[in-house]
Order: C-alpha cells, then structure tokens, then sequence
C-alpha cells in the first residue's frame, strides 16, 4: 500500500477457509467469478477457470444443476488451481453430489431449496466434511413468505429475514461455516440490505450487485454497490456480476481491491491524462496502446500515459514510471524524474522495456541506468517544455477568453 494511503478499517467478522483461500477476518477480501461453461465438460471448465485465475479471480463457482455437472466436478477439482463453489439450484441432491465431487464450498439460495429438512441434511452433510456454505439470497428469488409478509414486495428486512432463517436452520445442526449475500439488481437496496445484515451478524459477507447487465452500465452499477460498501468497511469476499466475458468480472474485482489499497497491486495501474490543447499525441490511442501492451503482464507499478511535458511529469510525479509527448518525441520519466528521449513510435514499447526492468531488478537499479542519460533528458524535456508554452501560451485551452466571453454575455 502506497505511503500515506487512506485506510478502510473493515468490520470483525469470522473468519472460514474456502479450500486453502481463507475469506473474512482479517484477511485479505478475495475475488470471485462464476464459469458459464457446461460443468459437464471438465476440459471446457477448467480452461475458464484458469484464465479466471489468471485475472485474478481467488476463487471460482461452477452452476452444478445436473447429475452430469457434479460429475465434471469431480473432475474438476483435483486440477483447479483456485477453489471450487458449486451453485446449487433447486434440488439439493446436488449439493449432496457436489460435495461427494470434492468442492470446497456450496452456494444455496434460500429462495430456491425451501424445505428445512433439506436444508439441515445439507449442513449435515458440509459440516461432517468441513466445507463452508454461502447464503446467496437474491432479490429476484426471495421466499415466497417473506415477500408476502413484507407488503409483497423486495425489501432489506425481507432479504436479511431469509438469511437470518437460513442461519437458523445451519444452527439446528450445529454448522457455522457460513458466508451470506444479500444480492440485488437495484443498487440502494443491495446497499442497504448489506448494511443491515452486517450489524445483524459477524459471519463473512459476500458482495455484488446481482444481474448488473453489460458493461458499460453494468460495471458503474456494480462498482457503485460494492466500493460503498467496502469504504464503509463491509464486505470479505466480492463478485462483479456482469453480462460479459466472466474474465472481465475477474480483472475488474481485482482493479476495484488494488484501487482501494484493499489488495496489493498485482498488474500496471495505468493513469493518463484527460488530453486538453496542450497534448501533441493522440492521447487516448497511446493509453489504449498502453492498456493493452500491459494487459497479460503482472507489473505491479503505476505507469502514466501524459499528452504533454508542460504539465505531464509534474502531475504524475507519484507514478512509478511515466511518459510525456513533446515535439515528435517522449520524455521518459522515473518517479517524476526525466531518464530518457525516446522516439514517438517508441513511446509505449519503451514503457513496456523499461516496467519490466524496474519489476525485475529493483527502482534503484532503475535510477543507476538513468544516470548516464537523465542530464540529456532532462535538458530535452526542459527544452519541449519552453516550445511549447511559446507556442500554445499560458492558457492552451483558451479558457480566458470563454470567460471574457461569458462577461460579456451577461453585461
């Protein structure tokens, strides 16, 4: 976590071990991603779930809704290089198949399997092997009851209801391995029901906003529910539920932890300037560039894209590693200090050369290559720097005259 750095304290709670990923206590707040393979085809699966893991995911839930997907399960597991959550459906003999298959946790949905006795000879069954289940209550399948006792319609209370009654149920035989989701597609309800479960019980609590849609409105609505709750210090585990590509979910889990210091950085933390009439690139297409130059590479470092050398390095002066344009060329920065003149069409190649070399021998070293050409760069960029404040003047965007304009407008 970086110097300085905003620290969320988060909520006690227990804490369970899914597989060897230990989720809630203190710590660390862990990913999750669902495959939308068939679980019956192992191979298929397994392909997805290591890409998943390779995003970030920590751990991965597979829908077992068939005699044949607990089956593919069983073959899973023993090769998953993450933990395995089965979602179970409506019958709960596949949570019993599933657990006979190895998985190392079960997500009920109390909406779904309403019989107590099922319930309980499930818990039974999770307590004898040790596995956790997760309550994923939904808003979109709550109890029938409760909807009913509620005003017929989806509420906090209803949804916090049925997972205290699903609780209550685990206790009967004595299980408490337990994780619990409130999930909602309505953003302040999610919120609200998570924080009233929160004060309601200490077990892990699982975050996401349920059927969130396609990215780009999909993402906003699941970032909005998950980063409330987790600056308010709730939340253990989280999943971006999106109609996309479930690697996408996974890479977004992983962004929205490190962005909130709440995981170390794993992967480039790409920051770029907005463009504005002092940028002499394409702004945009050099970060795209830069995005996906970086995008399969695990280079924990802060990397800044800038369109100009006036305003660039001063603003990214915290970035690890930074380019700015100036006159056909890019100044490369270390830490806000110029270490090199590349040529433009080098710009982000350089970027790349230079983030792996800082990744594997160190920012010291870094700064030792820098010493026999930070002289001629700084001497480079101080002379764009000049160039271009004679050539586009103080104020590039023209802002001055809008506002002489405005005046004028009113008078």
């Amino acid at each position: 976590m970086d110097a300085g750095a905003v620290v969320f304290p988060r909520k006690p709670t227990r804490r369970i071990m899914v597989g060897d990923v230990p989720v809630g206590g203190d710590s660390p707040i862990t990913v999750q991603s669902m495959t939308i393979t068939k679980t019956a085809d192992s191979e298929a699966t397994l392909q997805q779930i290591y890409a998943l893991a390779a995003a970030g995911a920590d751990i991965v839930r597979c829908t077992c809704n068939e005699p044949e997907a607990a089956e593919g399960l069983a073959r899973i597991v023993p090769r998953s290089p993450v933990p395995i959550v089965a979602d179970i459906h409506h019958n709960y003999r596949r949570a019993l198949e599933a657990l006979e298959a190895g998985v190392h946790c079960l997500r009920l949905n109390p909406g779904n399997i309403r019989k107590p006795e099922h319930i309980k000879a499930v818990a039974q069954e999770a307590k004898d092997r040790g596995v956790p289940i997760r309550i994923g209550v939904n808003g979109g399948s709550l109890d029938e009851s409760l909807y009913r006792q509620y005003g017929n319609q989806v509420t906090p209370e209803a949804m916090v209801a049925s997972a205290l009654q699903e609780i209550a149920y685990f206790e009967e035989v004595d299980f408490d391995l337990i994780k619990i989701s409130v999930k909602a597609s309505n953003v302040p309800l999610m919120i609200e029901a998570y924080r009233q479960l929160s004060e309601a019980t200490d077990h892990p609590l699982h975050l996401g906003v349920t059927e969130a849609g396609p990215p780009p409105a999909g993402i906003v609505k699941a970032t909005a529910g998950i980063a409330t709750l987790l600056a308010e210090g709730i939340g253990d585990t989280i999943r971006y539920s999106l109609t996309s590509d479930p690697v996408d979910e996974a890479r977004l889990g992983r962004v929205l932890l490190e962005s909130y210091g709440l995981r170390e950085r794993k992967n480039v933390d790409l920051i770029a300037c907005p463009s504005c009439g002092r940028a002499e690139i394409d702004v945009y297409k050099v970060a795209q560039e830069a995005q996906d130059a970086f995008a399969d590479r695990q280079i924990p470092l802060q990397v800044a894209v800038m369109g100009c050398v006036v305003n660039g390095p001063g603003e990214a002066r915290d970035a690890d590693l930074g380019i700015a344009a100036g006159n056909k060329r890019g100044h490369l920065f270390v830490k806000g200090t110029n270490v090199a003149v590349v040529p433009e069409d080098e710009m982000v190649s350089t970027l790349v050369e230079w983030a792996e070399f800082i990744t594997r021998e160190g920012m010291e070293a870094a700064m030792e290559r820098a010493k026999a050409t930070r002289d001629v760069a700084r001497k480079a960029a101080d002379e764009d720097r000049r160039r271009n404040l004679d050539d586009r003047g103080d104020d590039a965007n023209a802002t001055e005259q809008l506002v002489e304009l405005l005046r004028k407008q009113r008078a």
